[in-house]
């Protein structure tokens, strides 16, 4: 079994989309091509990060247009340096 590893001050973002037809409540099917392209995703892998804020598992928010996308064995990934990060998403419990 092979799998990507991140390395130096790089991330693995899993950015494979759900292909499912989406439509609106009305029921009209938007194309592909009118989607927005996501800017969250899940952490795979990471290089060698010192004092890194986030960790493998957590889901990001990252720069629109930056890394390397590229699909490996069937999903889509994207290589981006650490620093492309702008936030983590975090559950918050209500009061």
């Amino acid at each position: 079994m092979k799998e990507l590893q991140a390395i130096n001050q790089n991330v693995l973002l899993d950015i494979t989309e759900d292909k499912g037809e989406q439509k609106t409540i009305s029921g009209i099917i938007i194309p592909d091509t009118a989607k927005e392209k996501q800017s969250t995703a899940k952490i795979i892998s990471m290089g060698s990060i010192e004092d890194a804020e986030v960790a493998i598992g957590d889901t990001v928010l990252y720069k629109e247009y930056s890394g390397t996308e590229t699909n490996f064995e069937g999903k889509t990934y994207l290589i981006l340096p650490y620093a492309e990060i702008l936030a983590k998403v975090v559950e918050m419990d209500t009061i």
